[in-house]
């Protein structure tokens, strides 16, 4: 009798995690959604300076680890400390490539609110120069939930919003590991991405679907193992400070 009853739990037991199985199926396809709102939590306050073995992309002096992306002359501009990229400056690179890496930025969006939705403080972080994590002013700013602050553009929404007021900086710290082809193409894995803005988990060591893509489903094309970093110029001021990035 108790084999039997042990069996039919076994039975139970594994309906339930085929059940399970089949209710975590969905379609990612989806391009750009609204909803559910992510919720609202306040940060605290932090700050992180570059470990010793870090390689300081910036230090608020000059742009020797950085060129143009349309020419190698940098057109941003440096103010108190921070580089600013105005509307038509262009966006800028690395000189140097990354692969799996950890990376801290800090980023400010203008005190005056001009504009909504992705209109306000737009700029991005493409690493790899391909999967892009999102810079926005989303306080009090509604936008799609896979374009907001903290999102892997048109892919995966944050957990939380946590964007600080307009004019104050912010902080983005990534643990940020890139996909592996095999030498014929295919893909072996797909990357993986951990981003707490300002202190707070946003992104929970989370795969990526490929390249951020603004029309069309993402993909991976084979590259090399090391690729430059680049920061956006998305026609909207916007400042960044203390970037600096270890190579994991």
């Amino acid at each position: 009798m108790r084999l039997k009853i042990f069996a039919v739990l076994l039975l139970i037991s594994s309906v339930s995690a085929a059940q399970k199985i089949d209710r975590s199926k969905g379609d990612p396809k989806i391009s750009e959604y609204w909803e559910p709102v992510a919720p609202v939590v306040t940060p605290g306050k932090t700050a992180q300076d570059a470990p010793s073995d870090a390689i300081v992309l910036f230090d608020g002096k000059d742009f020797s680890k950085w060129k143009g992306m349309s020419s190698p002359e940098v057109k941003w501009t440096i103010e108190d400390g921070a580089m600013v990229v105005k509307p038509g400056s262009g966006g800028i690179e690395t000189q140097q490539s990354f692969g799996d890496c950890q990376l801290h930025i800090e980023f400010r969006t203008p005190a005056k609110v001009e504009g909504e939705s992705q209109g306000r403080g737009n700029s991005g972080i493409f690493l790899m120069g391909k999967h892009e994590l999102q810079v926005l002013d989303n306080y009090n700013n509604r936008t799609y939930v896979n374009g907001q602050a903290g999102s892997i553009y048109k892919q995966l929404p944050p957990l939380v919003n946590v964007c600080r007021p307009p004019g104050e900086w912010q902080t983005y710290d990534v643990i940020f590991i890139a996909p592996r082809f095999y030498p014929d193409g295919r893909l072996k894995s797909q990357a993986t991405i951990t981003v707490i803005h300002n202190g707070v988990l946003v992104q929970n060591h989370a795969t990526l679907w490929g390249s951020s893509e603004y029309i069309g489903s993402p993909v991976y094309v084979k590259h090399s193992e090391k690729e430059k970093m680049w920061l956006q110029d998305h026609g909207n001021t916007t400042a960044f400070r203390n970037i600096w990035i270890r190579e994991l």
